[in-house]
């Protein structure tokens, strides 16, 4: 019996040790890459795009797998009924959401831009798998609270990935629109002649042609010199004449730009195509204001476009030019200039100087109507290819991709088709995947560079400290208090727009525990200047607490004992100091 068990115990010993050995050489299977989480409760693969289906998935299985920082809401419906989404990513434990700085993210108001979706995606995924793993990371979602939706314009999201579009369409949401005044409402959009779910180019053999294909790569059309004669004439994307009006693809949905629909500096539709009726007249756009309104604890804004490699403020319109105060500029210039030190290619911008003329743009009503210090990252450049600024749309540059990277993967080699009106045709060209957007393999690198920005955007919202508390015996009982409110990042508690118009509330610095028989503003404490509050002196409300900056308070108090000091900020936060 004895035997039996000495036997059995040997064999259970052997068989746990095979197994110990067996989940260590299962922990050895992979090695730390850094800067990415290792093991991630939820897995995702970065290399492609999601569907609305796809992605809202991924942000359920965040919220599962993180309940205690990470929280997922609809908060609100697009023009055809899908929720759009927002994820609230913070330390739920370490205070309440709305009492910290927030600053919030979205992607794909242009609905072809979907990388904005994933990039948005990735920083929640990155910062929800990093925390508590990553000391800067955990003390961040501490600290901050960030608001993220993947996208909002989830229509037309899906429209893009599941129907035949160009590159560039379609730029709307889903409402759909008489573009071309005949009447009838969206009769005349693209037509996939081949069924491949890209609209690609057509064009046709002419005696007036001014392009021929190249004979060593026939794919590219080049156009001959003035002086020779060509073969081919271009006849735009893929589509024919469905109205009867002589004319190709001209109403297709709607014409309108959600990123002209902002109250701000807002233009009508004469003066600015794609404007609409009225600000806020897109139904996905009045979700997003009114989010921010009820959440005045935002101070920083993010928001992904597609393409051109920028880094872009505002203002979006020369006329708006005194809006953007130099006092707020000169914190733009400082984290827009270290974005463009870790993402090569890009280069930070001005919209109206640099780009064009924005009316009613998003970045500037968040920055003009709110105060909040506001970015918009035009996504993907040609740069990050072969290293090279070719400039956007370079044929050869194209191609060459297509040889080396892609590996024919981008391109519809052109085949002949019998058009009803234009007659004998051939149909090729970039599929609607290349150009704007990341190819698979750029995809994860650019969105960690784009997550890093936003996150030290994020990082330079205010953190506020109660520090140097000093006490002055003035007699009779009586004592001075006094207080240095600091603000330890760039971000100011109020920006000059802010100020301006009073948008946001003042900040408010508590005293409690002590008798209080006056209330200040140290102006000048060398010199002993103070702006007295006559009403609530122990409530002091301040302007502002400026970026890497200080304010001091002070109270005349009687009595002895402990008392605490507590500051109460929208964008700012909450800090607080008890004596001892």
């Amino acid at each position: 019996m004895k035997f039996n068990n000495w036997i059995y115990t040997t064999f259970l010993g052997l068989a746990l040790s095979l197994a110990g050995l067996q989940e260590g050489i299962a922990q050895e299977k992979y090695f730390r890459a850094i800067g990415t989480p290792h093991n991630p409760k939820v897995q995702v693969s970065w290399n492609r795009y999601h569907s609305n289906i796809a992605f809202e998935e991924i942000m359920k299985n965040m919220a599962k797998s993180h309940p205690d920082i990470v929280k997922l809401e609809s908060i609100g419906k697009s023009y055809q009924g899908r929720d759009i989404w927002v994820l609230t990513i913070t330390d739920f434990k370490a205070g309440k959401a709305e009492d910290k700085p927030a600053i919030w993210i979205d992607g794909n108001i242009h609905s072809n831009e979907i990388q904005g979706t994933e990039f948005v995606l990735y920083t929640a995924w990155y910062l929800s798998e990093m925390y508590g793993d990553l000391d800067f990371i955990t003390q961040l979602l501490k600290d901050k609270t960030f608001y993220l939706a993947p996208t909002i314009n989830p229509d037309a999201h899906d429209n893009f990935i599941y129907e035949p579009n160009t590159l560039n369409s379609p730029r709307s949401g889903m409402i759909n629109m008489d573009d071309d005044g005949d009447g009838v409402i969206g009769e005349d959009g693209f037509d996939d002649f081949n069924k491949d779910g890209h609209i690609t180019m057509m064009i046709r053999k002419s005696p007036t042609g001014r392009y021929v294909k190249d004979q060593l790569d026939p794919r590219k059309l080049v156009m001959v010199a003035p002086d020779q004669k060509g073969e081919y004439e271009m006849l735009g994307f893929e589509g024919m004449d469905n109205d009867g009006d002589g004319s190709v693809n001209e109403d297709a949905i709607g014409y309108y730009d959600p990123n002209r629909d902002w109250a701000w500096n807002w233009q009508p539709d004469y003066v600015q195509r794609g404007a609409w009726k009225y600000p806020f007249s897109v139904p996905e756009n009045r979700v997003v204001m009114e989010f921010v309104m009820k959440h005045p604890n935002i101070a920083a804004a993010q928001s992904y476009h597609n393409y051109g490699g920028m880094i872009l403020r505002g203002p979006g319109a020369e006329e708006d030019l005194g809006t953007y105060n130099q006092t707020d500029i000169r914190i733009y210039d400082a984290i827009g200039k270290k974005g463009e030190e870790f993402m090569p290619g890009y280069k930070y911008l001005v919209v109206y100087k640099d780009l064009y003329s924005v009316f009613g743009g998003q970045l500037d009503w968040f920055y003009g109507g709110r105060g909040i210090f506001t970015y918009s990252n035009e996504l993907m450049t040609s740069y990050l290819y072969f290293h090279q600024n070719a400039g956007r749309g370079n044929q050869d540059e194209q191609m060459k991709v297509d040889t080396y990277l892609t590996f024919g993967d981008a391109f519809v080699d052109w085949k002949e088709f019998d058009h009803p009106q234009y007659g004998k045709i051939e149909v090729g060209g970039f599929k609607k995947n290349f150009g704007r957007l990341h190819p698979g393999f750029l995809l994860e690198t650019d969105g960690h560079r784009n997550a890093a920005f936003t996150i030290l955007h994020a990082y330079h919202t205010p953190k506020l400290s109660v520090m140097d508390v000093k006490e002055e015996d003035l007699g009779g009982g009586m004592k001075a208090v006094t207080a240095t409110i600091y603000n330890e990042r760039l971000i100011p508690t109020h920006s000059s727009q802010d100020l301006k118009y009073k948008i946001e509330r003042p900040d408010f610095v508590t005293i409690s525990g002590a008798k209080v028989l006056a209330g200040f503003v140290v102006e000048n404490e060398d010199f002993k200047k103070y702006a007295e509050q006559k009403v609530n002196p122990e409530k002091i409300a301040v302007d502002n607490i400026p970026g890497m900056g200080a304010v001091k308070v002070r109270w005349i108090v009687s009595g002895g004992g402990n008392y605490s000091i507590t500051v109460d900020s929208a964008k700012g936060g909450k800090a607080s100091w008890k004596k001892q």
